[in-house]
Formats: C-alpha cells, sequence, structure tokens
C-alpha cells in the first residue's frame, strides 16, 4: 500500500483515453508539483509500465475488473480509496494552465467540491455540478452514496448518477461550489461566448474536446521535433 500523504491529485483512465495522458501529465507539470495518483481503468500494459517509472507518479490504482462497466463509473471507488487526507479529481481531459493547489484549501468535511456545470444550467434549466474536477476530504458519506448509486444503476456516465441521488436540499448538503475558473468548460468557450484570462483549468468536453486536444498534442510534437 501507498503511503497516505497529506494531498494528492488523482486521474484515471482506460485503453481509450490513455493516450491523453502525456499532454494531461505535460500540462499539469508545467504549473504543479503535488503529486499525482493515476487510477488504472484499463490502460493497456505499456501505459502502466510507463506510469510505473514516471518520476512524478505517487501511485497506481489498479482498479479494472472483468465487468463491462464504463471506465468512468470507477471514479468515485478511485476517490475513496485515494491514500491522501485530501485528494483532487482531474479527468484527463482538463487541461491545466495554472497552479491549482487554492483548490486544497477550499475542501471542507462532508462535501464534495464541485463546479456548477453552467453550460448544463442554461442548457436544461437546473443545477448541475461537473464532475471532471472534484475536492474531497477523507471518506465523505455523499461519497459512499454515489459509489452505491453507480453499483445500482450505472446509468449514462458518472455525473448524471450523482444529480440522480441530488436535490435542492441535499445538493446544499453535499456539494460546496468550486469557483468556474477551476472548471472552464469547452462548451462555455465554443458555444457560449464565456471566456476569462483567470481560468485555470479548461475541460474539453466530448468528441469535440478530444479533437482539440489532438490539435493541441500535435502542436507540441511540431515544436518538440
Amino acid at each position: 500500500m501507498p503511503k497516505i500523504i497529506e494531498e494528492l491529485v488523482i486521474t484515471g483512465c482506460d485503453s481509450k483515453t490513455e493516450w491523453q495522458l502525456p499532454w494531461f501529465l505535460d500540462n499539469y507539470l508545467k504549473h504543479n508539483r503535488i503529486p499525482i495518483c493515476v487510477a488504472n481503468f484499463g490502460v493497456t500494459e505499456e501505459t502502466r509500465q510507463w506510469l510505473a517509472t514516471h518520476p512524478f507518479i505517487h501511485c497506481i490504482m489498479d482498479l479494472k475488473e472483468t465487468s463491462d462497466i464504463k471506465a468512468w463509473f470507477y471514479k468515485p471507488t478511485a476517490m475513496f480509496h485515494l491514500p491522501a487526507k485530501k485528494g483532487v479529481w482531474l479527468d484527463t481531459d482538463c487541461q491545466v494552465l495554472d497552479n491549482i493547489g487554492k483548490i486544497f484549501r477550499l475542501i471542507e468535511q462532508d462535501k464534495l467540491l464541485m463546479a456548477v456545470d453552467r453550460p448544463w444550467l442554461k442548457r436544461r434549466g437546473e443545477l448541475w455540478h461537473n464532475s471532471g474536477v472534484v475536492g474531497w476530504t477523507g471518506r465523505p458519506e455523499i461519497l459512499q452514496k454515489w459509489i452505491t448509486a453507480i453499483k445500482e444503476n450505472p446509468n449514462v456516465g458518472d455525473q448524471e448518477v450523482l444529480h440522480s441521488i441530488l436535490n435542492p436540499i441535499t445538493m446544499m448538503k453535499y456539494i460546496k461550489e468550486l469557483p468556474n475558473e477551476y472548471n472552464w468548460l469547452r462548451l462555455q468557450i465554443e458555444n457560449d461566448g464565456e471566456d476569462s484570462p483567470s481560468k485555470k483549468i479548461v475541460h474539453w468536453t466530448g468528441e469535440k474536446g478530444n479533437d482539440r486536444i489532438r490539435g493541441m498534442m500535435k502542436v507540441m510534437e511540431a515544436l518538440s521535433a
């Protein structure tokens, strides 16, 4: 078992999204030195060996089972078992633009720290929180409820499952709002005309986001050639 430390950032992926890891880590390490745990949801052996020798990876958490459950449904389980007093989850399609250490100061006991999903709020007319960036400490009750709900009904995605077990009252009880700058969504930039010079993380969601990430990776490769 890896040593339990004060703060850890965690991300996770399977063989379908592992291609994002070098881009994700390169952006993160330009600005941050908080150690990283990578949750293995079914990466290739080649990627696992690369992670095992990476100088800045604190630990690898192997969670892939033989079931057909989608990779993203392992997220809250990985968060639950993180060997740290405080953790921050980042999806691999998050582009870290700045130091994000202040997130840890915003975390509150018994709550998940999450940004409002403003594009979904705009389109669906109800309050949603985006699960691409999540902060927490210990093993809060809502994290355990989230894991149970996924086991009972792994429908659509982890964010949808979490939303399905919350109402306006429990949302106030279990969720603390993370400033938008720490999870600025692709749709805000590309569709809603919203941007900010102070944003610290851009979350390039969906297939269109994947295309943007591939474009950035090509530029990085050309500059390093």
